[in-house]
């Protein structure tokens, strides 16, 4: 194992040197030791220890008079020098870009705990009881501003850290209402408790824990239904249909962004959100490849937001600006194939966005890589994957993670040129 002064694995500037990596094609390993020594500062007895060799047979590598020639042992030198397995034309190594792993669902209470220890639900309804079930204005004031708060630091650090928080506010409104609590207040309360459903699901979205995030999702149309708030119903839709094209069922979103613009027409101010929902319908449409009917509901959601109120329309809502109109038309392209006409817009959607939008900043910057790919531009796209990463590592975002690795599949083609290797050095830093 490298001691406390070498580096974990060899510098990025080396990985990519234009020697090193001739010297790894042609496994010139007299070369290719001797940069190690001189460049990352491993000298041959560490050498000979990381890849299982004698220090007397390193020595007569680097001096040219032995060669390697045996795979097993070419294997050992790059698992144990960390050099990329596509530089000496092998298989990627099992520990260069470790796979995603799905994040672990929820399990029932295994018994362990003490019997007579009280769960988390019972022991918030003994509180609940002992202050009371009064709701006032101050009350649905501050589950608003908790809710605005929780908005806030999803764009900024992702959902994935907010779903213990969310969830025990969705308890509490959820306890006030079943309480019988709220009196004429109880429409506001069952909005805010909709809302906080809703947000709950995202956060699990986010964390790629789909079935929890879709029970939530039903919760949230179940209390928004209640009060028939048709808007606030299409909003769910809509974050279902976004779920389902993540999930490859890219039929059953284009059904829900339908159903969610079809219970949004006709309402008080609907076009800010007709706009949202058609470019979620278009999202479907281009993962299915459907340029006609992609290309139709991309120019339903400009008319749409050239007749919207911002201001008239729901706070939940207004997220979706000309910025977000122009970076989703642009990814909306980018899925259909159309990466000539979806580079501009991502970059110019990009260039504008809020600097405190980190998530929605690292997406944009992901899928402006992979356009930028796609077109013909490795470097510029590894430039701005990088960009990406050093975002994505400010953002507790299991999504985030699976677009870089997404990315990151797309340059295998690409394996042992100088800007990907220096770009997988990267992104081991940043998810090994």
């Amino acid at each position: 194992m490298p001691t406390a002064h070498e580096p974990s694995e060899l510098p990025a500037a080396l990985l990519a040197d234009p020697e090193m990596i001739r010297a790894c094609r042609t496994r010139d390993f007299a070369t290719v030791f001797t940069l190690v020594r001189r460049r990352a500062g491993v000298y041959g007895s560490r050498i000979a220890a990381l890849c299982g060799m004698t220090p007397s047979r390193v020595g007569e590598i680097m001096s040219g008079q032995r060669r390697l020639a045996h795979i097993d042992v070419i294997e050992r030198v790059a698992d144990g020098l960390r050099i990329p397995g596509a530089m000496l034309g092998l298989a990627h190594r099992p520990w260069e870009i470790p796979a995603l792993a799905s994040p672990a669902e929820p399990k029932p209470d295994s018994g362990s705990a003490r019997a007579s220890a009280l769960t988390t639900t019972e022991l918030d309804g003994v509180l609940h009881g002992a202050t009371g079930a009064n709701v006032s204005h101050s009350t649905v004031a501050a589950l608003r501003s908790s809710i605005e708060d929780y908005w806030r630091r999803d764009d900024q650090h992702g959902g994935a850290a907010l779903r213990p928080a969310v969830v025990g506010h969705l308890r509490y409104a959820q306890q006030l209402i079943d309480s019988g609590g709220g009196g004429l207040l109880r429409r506001s309360l069952t909005s805010l408790a909709a809302e906080l459903a809703r947000l709950a699901g995202w956060s699990y979205f986010d964390a790629r824990q789909y079935s929890i995030a879709r029970s939530y999702f039903s919760q949230a149309l179940h209390l928004a239904e209640g009060i028939g708030d048709r808007q606030f119903i299409a909003n769910v839709l809509s974050c279902m249909s976004l779920q389902a094209t993540y999930e490859g069922d890219a039929r059953e979103a284009a059904t829900l962004a339908a159903a969610a613009q079809d219970t949004a027409r006709d309402t008080e101010a609907p076009d800010l959100v007709m706009a949202m929902l058609h470019m979620r319908e278009a999202f479907a449409h281009a993962t299915l490849r459907d340029s006609h009917n992609c290309n139709r509901s991309i120019s339903k959601a400009h008319q749409h937001f050239g007749h919207a109120d911002p201001n008239a329309a729901p706070q939940w809502v207004r997220y979706f600006d000309e910025t977000k109109l122009i970076v989703d038309t642009g990814i909306a392209l980018a899925q259909l194939g159309e990466h000539r006409k979806a580079e501009p817009l991502i970059a110019e959607g990009l260039r504008r966005e809020n600097h405190d939008q980190a998530r929605g900043r690292a997406f944009h910057a992901f899928w402006l890589a992979s356009t930028q790919l796609r077109n013909g531009s490795l470097d510029q796209s590894c430039a701005t994957a990088s960009v990406a990463l050093d975002l994505a590592t400010n953002v507790d975002s299991p999504r985030v993670v699976g677009h870089a690795r997404e990315f990151h599949a797309r340059l295998a083609v690409h394996a042992r040129e100088a800007p990907v290797l220096a770009l997988e050095a990267k992104m081991r830093e940043a998810f090994g």
